[in-house]
């Protein structure tokens, strides 16, 4: 099954199948010189732009009727820097191919999401992050990166050249211009070992602070209707290297976390008042297990099963009451979750518009099923996680507005007069980027 977003008829829609646009005219550039050239004539006839990925965003932030650029020709590593420890990719390049040349070449990203479909842009322009004590979200690993702004100039950034504007585009929500290329710091490639074992909700949300502490990737998913959860903890290790075997990866990640799994949304989607039931099954289908090897190996699985996502980012100190919340409430409400809560970290950063930007911020993410009436459900979170001055995934459904970022962003005036600058006619404007950052 394709992970990309689709176009058909000439309609664009995401990969979750939430957000459709019908855009005027459709552009592939194969060079950065063409994309200044598309920025340009849609200046020339009045139309908007924005530029897409691979559509796993949940929130219509790439969604235009104007002009769609697609970067899939503007991809691959332009150089590799072992002096400095710095790769620049093409801003199209999809994630794994990424990880996969850079460990051909013993290199590695120092973390990574738990998906890597993405392109580089698409994935940094979001927020998307993993989990990590000290190391934060891909795009807290950008040394630069190259920025086609609305009137077709193209920009170099980082923190010695226009380090305004860096500070801002690394997570620049497509508002600030097209990003072209990237830079991001690299090191030698090395080992983690990953620990899997089912753990009671009571114990993780008491010992969490210990687990967060004594591991430097700490994660877990928490079933809806158990008291069950399966955690995940990596660390670096000296080696040696010892893989999934392919059998049992294969039973495990694929016939179980995704062909057995998708079978269970299923039954759960037609009979509703089976799905306590699946949980309880579904958290006792995993056992535990401990592999050592390369860290996209490791950070990442397949995803089969399509679902729609929101996810909020709180102060890591209120992560265990946040959740105790998210339990009593689904415990309470009659609702029927059948998909896992997950929880992950991420430290302080100094991106203007990062959801962790500040201070050292713990995730929660919700999902249902693909087809599943998901509003309910969302809605409840979402009042629980924006009474702890939650700030949500820009890539993730929610229903915040500039307002609400004003007063949890407390540079998000900064950010504002930025796009100001760089785009004041609202060339990269759509109808989400209206809502979230204002007119």
């Amino acid at each position: 099954m394709s992970t990309a977003a689709s176009a058909r008829n000439g309609t664009w829609r995401n990969w979750g199948g939430n957000v459709a646009a019908r855009p005027a005219r459709e552009v592939t550039p194969a060079s950065v010189d063409e994309l200044t050239a598309a920025v340009r004539k849609a200046a020339e006839d009045g139309l908007r732009v924005k530029a897409v990925g691979t559509g796993h965003s949940f929130t219509s932030i790439a969604a235009t009727d104007g002009v769609l650029i697609r970067p899939q020709l503007l991809t691959g590593i332009r150089t590799i820097d072992r002096d400095t420890m710095t790769v620049t990719v093409e801003a199209g390049t999809p994630l794994k191919r990424l990880n996969m040349a850079l460990a051909r070449e013993g290199l590695s990203l120092t973390n990574m999401g738990d998906i890597m479909e993405q392109t580089v842009s698409g994935a940094t322009s979001t927020g998307t992050h993993g989990t990590g004590r000290e190391s934060g979200s891909i795009a807290a690993q950008i040394r630069g990166l190259e920025l086609v702004t609305a009137d077709g100039s193209v920009l170099s950034c980082s923190e010695k050249e226009n380090p305004e504007v860096f500070a801002a585009a690394r997570i620049g929500l497509g508002a600030l211009g097209i990003v072209t290329a990237i830079t991001f710091a690299v090191e030698p490639i090395f080992l983690l070992t990953a620990r899997e074992e089912p753990m009671s909700f009571d114990r993780v949300t008491s010992d969490f602070d210990e687990l967060w502490t004594e591991n430097e990737h700490f994660e877990f998913y928490w079933f809806p209707h158990t008291g069950s959860t399966n955690t995940k903890r990596n660390n670096r290790s000296a080696g040696p290297e010892k893989p999934v075997p392919q059998l049992q990866g294969w039973f495990e990640d694929e016939f179980l976390s995704n062909g057995v799994f998708q079978m269970a949304q299923w039954v759960g989607r037609a009979a509703p008042g089976t799905i306590p039931s699946i949980a309880r099954i579904s958290s006792k289908a995993l056992s535990a297990r401990t592999y050592t090897d390369i860290p996209y190996k490791v950070f990442t699985s397949p995803r089969r099963v399509r679902f729609v996502e929101m996810e909020y980012a709180v102060p890591r100190e209120a992560v265990v009451a946040t959740l105790r919340e998210l339990k009593t409430m689904v415990e309470r409400s009659g609702l029927r979750v059948s998909f896992p809560v997950e929880v992950r970290t991420a430290p302080a950063d100094d991106i203007t518009l990062s959801t962790a930007s500040g201070r050292d911020s713990a995730y929660i993410a919700v999902h249902m099923v693909k087809g599943t009436p998901y509003q309910a459900y969302f809605t409840a979170a979402e009042r629980i996680f924006t009474a702890h001055e939650g700030r949500p995934h820009w890539g993730k459904v929610h229903t915040r507005d500039a307002e609400y970022f004003d007063g949890v962003y407390p540079r998000f005036g900064e950010f504002t007069a930025l796009r100001d600058r760089l785009d004041p006619d609202r060339r990269f404007q759509n109808d989400y980027l209206r809502r979230v950052l204002g007119a």
